[in-house]
């Protein structure tokens, strides 16, 4: 792969996981702006469905955040491999970062982009899991 195009590869990837840990985030503070009109239109809900779909609406929103923050700490991780020339330098120095910060032992091989690109569209179907749930337990706990 030439060198260029793995660093803009490695460079749009990182923009986007910016914009997928931003967006969850926007629509969670929107939500709790909403939160006390839709309270009023549907009226107090006492039930034991509507608490319990409360706190996993909260859990499942707390989730979200974390994986928001792991998506923005990635696409940094992103932008560091865009700033090296070879994919393998980026790799290993990425490696290092991790190992200094003591979150994975150092490697004797490097994974690919690919690889760690693999890797985080696994934490950005979790992010959007966690999302859909926040949303259907809130609807259930709005309306239930």
């Amino acid at each position: 792969m030439k060198s260029d195009a793995y660093q803009d590869r490695a460079e749009a990837f990182a923009a986007g996981l910016m914009v997928q840990a931003a967006w969850p985030i926007l629509l969670l503070a929107a939500a709790l702006m909403a939160a006390p009109i839709i309270g009023a239109v549907a009226g107090p809900q006492a039930t034991p469905i509507s608490a319990a779909a409360w706190l996993i609406a909260a859990a499942s929103a707390a989730a979200t955040l974390a994986y928001s923050a792991l998506l923005v700490f990635d696409a940094l991780l992103f932008r560091l491999m865009a700033s090296h020339a070879s994919e393998a330098a980026a790799g290993a120095a990425v490696d290092e970062v991790l190992a200094r910060m003591r979150l994975k032992p150092p490697s004797a091989g490097g994974r690919s982009l690919d690889r760690r690109m693999a890797g985080t569209h696994r934490l950005l179907a979790r992010q959007r899991i966690a999302i859909g749930l926040f949303g259907a337990a809130s609807l259930v706990a709005a309306f239930i």
